[in-house]
């Protein structure tokens, strides 16, 4: 998949799991295009990137769905999404 971001409209139309991906590879100082096997974990192995994104969207009405959070493992970082969109990371404590 080719990921690009404009930074110019950076969060505005960008899918939750591009978000993700974004904020991890800004972290990380590289480009999200880099932000793939074998050197990092695909997102799909941590989460459904469809269904992350599909869970705070709009309903088919255009109702608001429920607020809500979502916490998952990624890539050495504890990645939290909220209902606004918002990308939480914290590094993940590595076990000795």
């Amino acid at each position: 998949m080719l990921l690009s971001l404009d930074r110019s409209d950076a969060d505005e139309g960008m899918s939750l799991s591009y978000k993700v991906i974004a904020a991890i590879a800004e972290r990380e100082g590289i480009d999200p295009i880099d932000l793939e096997p074998p050197e990092y974990d695909a997102l799909y192995d941590a989460v459904n990137p469809e269904a992350l994104d599909s869970l705070f969207a709009p309903r088919e009405n255009g109702a608001s769905r429920s607020t809500g959070r979502v916490e998952f493992p990624f890539c050495g970082y504890h990645v939290a999404v909220t209902d606004s969109g918002e990308v939480e990371l914290a590094e993940l404590e590595r076990s000795s």
